[in-house]
Parts: structure tokens; sequence; C-alpha cells
């Protein structure tokens, strides 16, 4: 069985979306065969027309980028999860497609397989730390196995050195730099490294 990577976001403006594309790329440079899946929108029309760029982000995304479902995770030997930061939270949407998974955790699909995740704010300090934190915890409950970028490339630090994942403070609408595209390939590569070890036992 080859390395099989699920890369699974929510993005309202696109920088999720970018930091979800980054590390898929790098994922699939290490030979990982790679799906890369946006969980529903599921905000009123009203809301999203209120902010162009993520209106603009709906509409570029909804007919190039298939949707989640939980095949998906059964498919997967490793999961990468992405949302943006809902006060220092996973997004609503993110969420709901977690909660649906209770099926999956019954049947031990997620057991021992490993999971990272990345996010983005609008703040350095906006809750990105605590976002990643709360994804994680999904993970232990599903019995995967975490693995974070930690320290352990020097480009991490020219990203800003978030150990727990890829984050992007995004200011006044600042889509990622390349710095933190980088930081995401290599947590792509990363996770497809260690999945392909667990792979081949």
């Amino acid at each position: 069985m080859g390395t099989r990577v699920a890369v699974i976001y929510y993005s309202a403006t696109g920088n999720v979306h970018a930091l979800a594309d980054a590390l898929a790329k790098g994922a699939a440079s290490r030979g990982a065969e790679v799906r890369l899946r946006r969980v529903p929108e599921l905000a009123p029309d009203s809301a999203i027309d209120a902010n162009p760029a993520w209106r603009a982000h709906v509409d570029a995304t909804k007919n190039e980028v298939p949707e989640a479902t939980l095949e998906d995770l059964e498919w997967a030997t490793a999961y990468a999860f992405g949302t943006p930061t809902r006060f220092g939270n996973v997004a609503s949407q993110l969420k709901q497609f977690i909660d649906l998974t209770g099926g999956q955790w019954q049947a031990g699909v997620f057991h021992n397989k490993p999971a990272t995740s990345f996010t983005s704010a609008m703040n350095r300090h906006g809750g990105q730390e605590s976002t990643l934190l709360s994804l994680n915890n999904v993970f232990y409950h599903w019995g995967c196995v975490i693995v974070p970028p930690g320290y352990t490339d020097p480009l991490l630090f020219n990203a800003g050195g978030n150990p727990y994942g890829t984050s992007w403070p995004s200011g006044g609408g600042e889509t990622p730099d390349e710095a933190t595209l980088e930081a995401a390939r290599y947590q792509g590569r990363h996770l497809a490294d260690i999945a392909g070890r667990l792979v081949a036992g």
C-alpha cells in the first residue's frame, strides 16, 4: 500500500486554501497520492456577499476543488487538516465535517494514521496556536500519530517558527508569502515521509 494523503480544509477568503495547496504539493513531491478537498460552506449567501474576497474565493473553488467526503478519510493513510481561526478555535464548517466521523472513529479507521494541522488568522496573535491544538485534540481522540513540523528544518524559522503547524497572519488581507508556502510544502513532505515509514512497517 502506498502513501495516500487527504488534505482537508475550510477556507473563506483563500489563505487556508493556499496553504492546503502548498502542503498537498509537498506531499505529492514525496510520491504520495494526494486528495485536496474542501469541506462544504455553511455560511449564508448574505454573509458571503458582504465580503468580496469571500465571495470571490467561493466562486473560484466551487468547481475546482471537490468537496470532502467520509470516503476520503477511509481512503487516506495520512491526514492534513486546515482551518482559519474562529475565536481561537476551529471554524464551524470544518467542525461540522469532523462531527460526522463518529462511525469511522468507532470502526478504528483513524488508528495509528499520521495527522497534521495548519491555520490562518488575521492577527499574529489571533489564536493560531490554540486553533492547531484544538485540531490536534481531535487527532488524540481518533488515535492518530500527530506529526507537527516542530523545529526540524531552518526554513521554518523564516515562516515565523510555529512548531505546531504552518500558520499565516493575513493582516490587511495579504496572501501567504513564499516563506510560509515553503513551510507548508515542507509540512506536506514531512507528513508524507512519516506516513511512508509507518506504511512500510
